[in-house]
């Protein structure tokens, strides 16, 4: 009998369909299984579903490490106490391949990755078990989370599509499920091919995705149409193919304010009227569109908790804001009536002197914040970047896009006359820094335009594309075992 032990799906075993929706949020993961079993009945199908969810929330990957590591690369951030363990060495920019922490976030996205590619073959070797709509749900949910691995590991590990149009080394592209490690000799793919395969897994999981998961938590915790449409426009910004972000924006967003999404079939989507709102625990307002839950059975683990390195109350306050920098925090344009400021920040001492800290994640240990993937916030700033720098774009709409998210926590902030593409552009890219500080998207942001990173940690440098620091290096464990890795 076939069992699949080296990169298994993790499969938190359940006694009813009904409570498997859900499960994923507090049951412990079953380590084997037998194929055979595992596809046995929809219960055991179901459970893998959530498993794959359970995988790809992992604290080493985006359960908070690379949240995280996003963040504390650029200019944001104030490192207080040099601890060589919470990613002292991504915030001075002095990784090497050997680094485990690096090498444990690209473990872990490959192992999301070949569990979703054994899933996939299961169910196609299991017809049946499930009617034909719930197994177009559940595959489409698994591309949907290859997709995400995929983006999310190819923004960090390899060069900008922007800088050669992707002619650049990419990662390998692993798409047949493996139980050894057989076939762990694979060139990489350019990051063209790449981000082809995150367009194809994402289409085909919007056509396969339903309209909605059935209520506000799997609304929040579980990818449907409007999520994988999300998805695209963020990846479509990052290929800078604006008209495409235009074509998928629309599909979620009203041509005027206020901007709503436009299909009353599907999961309604609008931003809170209170940004607090959004990072009170469940996450499950309008406005997220994915989010990841934690339960004290699956804490995101030492060193990962988002609470942990942003979070002004039990935190190790390692991470303080650079607030007399170049940090956003000090930018005027981010006013103290702010409710981002007002809200989400707060101060602490230590030894006579005040620290600033963002309180997005208000958890006390074992720190069960939920992470945020996607927002319909950053679904609106993706539409007014594109409307402002697609050739005939719609700047009248781009501007309103960028007041709805600014005036929703600053209502009498004006930003002036902003009459060209370029000074929409500089508005909304810093708007950007501020909605979404501590959310993972700084270095993203950065990486997408080519622009370099403006690092304070090291040294208040600015380390351009073609610098090594520029990208992590593939990591270690990754070369010997698999020495084609650098070749395509």
């Amino acid at each position: 009998m076939k069992i699949v032990t080296v990169a298994i799906l993790a499969i938190p075993l359940i006694g009813s369909i009904s409570s498997c929706k859900k499960d994923f949020l507090t049951a412990e993961p079953e380590l084997t299984l037998p194929e055979g079993e595992a596809f046995a009945n929809p219960t055991r199908i179901l459970a893998q579903v959530n498993g794959l969810y359970f995988s790809i929330k992992s604290g080493a990957f985006l359960g908070g490490r690379y949240l995280i590591y996003n963040d504390i690369r650029a200019e944001e951030f104030s490192n207080r106490t040099s601890n060589g363990v919470t990613g002292l060495t991504v915030y001075q920019g002095t990784n090497v391949a050997s680094d485990t922490y690096i090498a444990r976030l690209w473990s872990q996205g490959y192992i999301t990755i070949n569990r979703v590619n054994l899933f996939l073959k299961g169910m196609a070797d299991h017809p049946g078990v499930v009617t034909q709509a719930v197994n177009d749900n559940y595959v489409a949910e698994a591309k949907f989370l290859r997709a995400l691995s995929y983006f999310s590991l190819i923004q960090i590990f390899a060069k900008p599509y922007l800088l050669d149009n992707g002619a650049s080394r990419g990662m390998p592209l692993r798409l047949l499920p493996e139980s050894n490690l057989q076939n762990n000799g694979l060139k990489s793919s350019s990051v063209a091919a790449i981000y082809a395969q995150i367009l194809k897994d994402l289409d085909e999981a919007e056509t396969g995705l339903p309209n909605t998961q059935g209520d506000a938590l799997t609304n929040t915790t579980r990818a449907h149409k409007n999520t994988a449409i999300a998805l695209k426009t963020r990846v479509y910004l990052a290929m800078g193919k604006y008209d495409k972000v235009i074509e998928e924006g629309n599909k979620l967003v009203s041509q005027t304010a206020p901007f709503v999404t436009v299909d009353a079939a599907r999961v309604g989507h609008a931003l809170q009227a209170n940004i607090v709102n959004v990072f009170a625990a469940p996450y499950t307002t309008s406005e997220s569109i994915l989010s990841f839950p934690f339960a004290d059975t699956n804490i995101p683990g030492t060193q990962n908790q988002l609470g942990y390195y942003f979070n002004v109350g039990n935190g190790n306050l390692e991470y303080s804001l650079n607030i007399t920098g170049a940090g956003i925090y000090a930018d005027p344009s981010w006013t103290a009536t702010d409710a981002r400021k007002t809200g989400l920040t707060a101060t602490s001492s230590f030894s006579g002197r005040t620290y600033t800290y963002p309180t997005k994640f208000k958890g006390i240990s074992p720190f069960l914040d939920s992470a945020p993937v996607i927002r319909y916030a950053e679904v609106l700033l993706n539409l007014a970047e594109a409307e402002a720098l697609n050739p005939g774009g719609n700047l009248v709409r781009s501007r309103a896009l960028l007041d709805a998210v600014r005036k929703r926590s600053d209502p009498t902030y004006d930003f002036g006359v902003l009459a060209t593409s370029a000074e929409l552009l500089a508005a909304i890219l810093k708007e950007r820094r501020i909605e979404f500080l501590t959310e993972g998207m700084r270095y993203n942001d950065l990486a997408r335009r080519v622009a370099p990173i403006p690092s304070f940690g090291a040294g208040s440098v600015s380390i351009p594309v073609t610098d090594p620091r520029y990208t992590f290096p593939i990591p270690l464990q990754e070369t010997n075992t698999n020495p084609e890795v650098n070749n395509m």
